[in-house]
């Protein structure tokens, strides 16, 4: 299967965390959405989200995106995924979420225009409104 998706991590505590080469990022506790895709030949969405749930329960491995870093923070726990369609709606979800939450600034969006892809939630309520959506 071939998608866009939202990967939602609490944070159980605040951390310092070094995200590749955007250095060292504070993030405080809470809920954060990361939006991705995996649309290429050979890069399965199954496959992607598997390997995130390993890097999130083993705390270690090969880290090669933004997301890589965060979940191998020990204060971080996956809680919950959102599945889209096959279509590419990376940005525009990304779009959209930074409306009603704050942006990690260049955070998972290297390789497009966005503001960043990650988005911080105090509190669970909107995230779960968003995850009961179309």
């Amino acid at each position: 299967m071939k998608g866009s998706y939202i990967l939602v991590v609490k944070l159980r505590k605040n951390s310092s965390i070094k995200v590749g080469s955007l250095d060292k990022i504070f993030f405080p506790k809470g809920y954060y959405c990361y939006v991705g895709s995996a649309l290429g030949k050979t890069i399965y969405l199954e496959k992607r989200l598997e390997r995130y749930g390993r890097l999130n329960r083993q705390k270690a491995g090969n880290l090669h995106w933004h997301i890589d870093y965060f979940l191998v923070d020990p204060a971080a726990k996956i809680v919950a995924t959102k599945i889209f369609s096959n279509k590419d709606v990376e940005c525009e979800v990304s779009r959209n979420l930074a409306k009603i939450s704050k942006v990690v600034k260049n955070f998972g969006s290297s390789d497009c225009k966005c503001e960043g892809h990650l988005f911080y939630f105090e509190n669970f309520g909107k995230i779960k409104k968003l995850l009961a959506s179309r």
